[in-house]
């Protein structure tokens, strides 16, 4: 029988709780059996990818409290619920069904007849036999010419995760020969940003994929009809140049405007929907369809080592319950995700999203307000960029705010130059290493000025190089890791009733309806 309860009901966190400040990391990573505590804290990955919390706040006795803490919680018993298909968005009354888009894991999921995961298969199929047909001509624009470049309209999820996911693989696929077409992406409603875009585009050669779910995305939808206006004036049939993901009781399903609509349902959730048609028409029509078909091969294998009861051999729920400890034990406000790989530039937008916007509720899944910390902060860029940004505030300011770093021993390019002796790989390697040494041990200095008290706890997801494979897996780790994290808080995560209090006052605004302060500000916008 599975028990939802608030974390501070565990009796396993109450122990937790009476371990706070127990390891020092600027102790354990000086001292003589550093290198055997690097090796001895490191959990296998899918994806060839390693999860390393050497340089994490933990000890054997921790551990073995977070493994009583997760079994106390049922998590994987809850992760199996979820895949099984039970209402496990009490707020919207759905199925979570993400998973599910890259491999059953256990029963198959049925509702009212239809059967999801047969669903999601026929959809992957869809998009495959049209990306053939458009990467082979047989569908071209109105001139016969075949299209070059793929832009997709949408905003959120619809834009973040593949955005992102694009980004990721994009050098990868020019060095392998792979890149059918260019990508390009329209999400702020700010005409600027449309402007921009379109501006770049060969308009007669670009084919256009707009993402609603519901057909009604407001800043999509206007966006939409910013294209379509240069369209026209180009002389261009938008209708020969736009396709739709939605879902099929939408105003845009199997509608003429379009060229092909694609499906995803209720039980797909914006900032879950990278592995769904949202990120699958336009990475299979960028790369094609066989690399989109290797990363959701990669987030399906690590969607079965989250199923291990076994929290070290776990890597998604061990990362998951190290940050729970830091968030409600330690009393840490923020994590920060530090990619060192310029191919995950857009990463920590997305994470920004999925667990921020999953995670950030004040009361749980019954609707009773919680009376402790939820979801912490995330922010990110890439390294090295970031040490000459934010890193000042991380190795010396207030707050200690832990880190993730996440780096490949080779580029994806194979492009590189020897500089003083080393690459730039090797370079950007290096400073990766001394990163975490430093936010770990610190260095002490009379001079108070560049005195760093270290204590700064750090993990480490490494790997060979960035795969569609790898790229999968570390998506599933976050994904997962969130899902976890919002179990032991007791959160419903597959929710966002934060945005929507946002747009139901922006159209208040846009009608005319509103007094005191909004239409004050309103007024001043010139809306």
């Amino acid at each position: 029988m599975i028990a939802w309860q608030n974390l501070d009901t565990l009796e396993s966190f109450k122990k937790l709780q009476s371990l706070k400040n127990l390891v020092s990391i600027k102790d354990e990573l000086s001292s003589p059996t550093a290198a055997e505590r690097v090796a001895r804290y490191s959990a296998p990955m899918a994806g060839g990818l390693t999860f390393n919390y050497s340089a994490k706040e933990v000890s054997p006795q921790i551990l073995a409290i977070l493994q009583e803490l997760a079994d106390e919680a049922q998590l994987t018993e809850k992760f199996k619920e979820l895949y099984n298909g039970a209402t496990i968005n009490t707020g919207e009354n759905r199925k979570v069904l993400h998973h599910l888009l890259r491999g059953q894991l256990g029963d198959t999921v049925l509702h009212e007849g239809k059967d999801e995961g047969a669903f999601y298969q026929q959809q992957l199929e869809a998009i495959n036999a049209f990306v053939q047909k458009v990467h082979s001509g047989e569908i071209t624009n109105a001139a016969g010419e075949q299209f070059t470049t793929v832009a997709q309209i949408g905003i959120g999820g619809s834009d973040l995760g593949p955005r992102a996911m694009y980004l990721a693989l994009e050098q990868w696929a020019r060095t392998q020969g792979c890149l059918k077409m260019k990508a390009a992406f329209i999400s702020n409603v700010d005409p600027d940003d449309g402007a921009a875009v379109v501006a770049s585009l060969d308009l007669s050669h670009t084919l256009f994929i707009l993402v609603s779910k519901s057909g009604t995305t407001q800043e999509t939808l206007a966006n939409e009809l910013f294209v379509k206006d240069f369209l026209q004036k180009a002389g261009l049939d938008p209708a020969r140049h736009m396709v739709a993901v939605t879902s099929e009781t939408s105003p845009l399903a199997n509608n003429p405007a379009y060229l092909a609509s694609f499906y995803i349902d209720d039980f797909i959730g914006g900032r879950y929907s990278s592995t769904s048609a949202v990120g699958g028409a336009v990475l299979s029509l960028a790369f094609g369809y066989e690399v989109f078909a290797r990363f959701l091969k990669g987030a399906h294998a690590a969607d079965i080592t989250a199923c291990a009861t076994d929290i070290t051999q776990n890597p998604a729920l061990l990362d998951a319950l190290i940050g729970v400890y830091e968030r409600n034990v330690q009393g840490y406000p923020a994590t920060a995700i530090l990619p060192y790989s310029q191919a995950l530039s857009r990463l920590p937008a997305h994470l920004q999203q999925a667990d921020m916007e999953s995670n950030g509720k004040q009361v749980n899944r019954d609707g009773q307000k919680v009376d402790y910390a939820t979801g912490p902060v995330i922010f990110g860029e890439p390294g090295t960029n970031g040490q000459h940004s934010f890193y000042q505030l991380l190795h010396q300011g207030t707050d200690i705010v832990p880190l993730q770093f996440i780096g490949f021993r080779e580029n994806q390019t194979g492009c590189d130059v020897i500089v003083d002796g080393s690459t730039s790989q090797k370079k950007l390697c290096a400073n990766l290493a001394a990163q975490i040494m430093a936010f770990a041990c610190g260095k002490d200095d009379q001079n108070p000025n560049k005195y760093f008290p270290g204590g700064r706890p750090c993990s480490l997801i490494h790997g060979d190089k960035l795969t569609p494979e790898a790229l999968g897996a570390l998506l599933a780790h976050f994904e997962n890791k969130i899902m976890f994290q919002g179990f032991l808080w007791n959160l419903n995560s597959f929710d966002q009733e934060g945005v929507q209090l946002g747009k139901l006052l922006t159209k208040q605004v846009l009608a005319g309806e509103t007094d005191g302060a909004l239409k004050a500000l309103s007024g001043i916008l010139g809306v």
